[in-house]
């Protein structure tokens, strides 16, 4: 199924916060806002929900904590206890405090490679996809805003433009 948007131009990212406020104001549906960089307050501006990537970072971290306790337990207690320092292997409790930075450092790698798989499955960017960038201009001083069109698409156009647009144009979208 294909639709129709408006991709306004803009070469200013304040003129753009305007024009995305203006926009949610009059009650249009903004599909998507490219940018050279990233714009502060945009995600707001938009109305979009706040992430959850925190929550799934904690859990990760969690994860890689669990690992490690489980790992370091299994292969100094368990498996192999050695008297390593006149420390006897008796007990995890008991030599926990040598492995705190082992916990710690599996803790942050569970975290940092899992967040980032979950941001490309997220974003689903997959290897060897195609890019879905617009406007090549998008990528360098330019940003572009999509907007849905329903059957409005000449007073849409005049809307757009007056919000500080320097180029509109009507695009099908597959």
């Amino acid at each position: 199924m294909s639709t129709k948007v408006i991709q306004a131009l803009y070469n200013d990212d304040d003129i753009l916060m305007d024009a995305v406020k203006e926009t949610r104001k009059a009650h249009h549906h903004i599909e998507e806002v490219y940018t050279p960089f990233p714009v502060h307050g945009l995600d707001k501006a938009m109305g979009l929900a706040p992430t959850r990537l925190a929550i799934a970072s904690f859990m990760y971290g969690v994860v890689g904590l669990s690992v490690a306790t489980w790992m370091m337990n299994f292969i100094m207690i368990q498996d192999w206890p050695q008297d390593i320092g006149g420390k006897p292997s008796f007990s995890y409790l008991e030599n926990m405090p040598a492995f705190v930075p082992i916990m710690f450092e599996l803790t942050v790698f569970f975290a940092a490679h899992l967040m980032v798989i979950t941001f490309y499955m997220r974003s689903k960017l997959w290897p060897f996809k195609q890019a879905e960038n617009p406007d090549v201009r998008t990528t360098d001083d330019h940003f572009l805003m999509e907007v849905a069109v329903n059957n409005n698409e000449d007073e849409l156009a005049s809307f757009l433009k007056g919000t500080g647009a320097v180029e509109i144009k009507v695009v099908e979208k597959h």
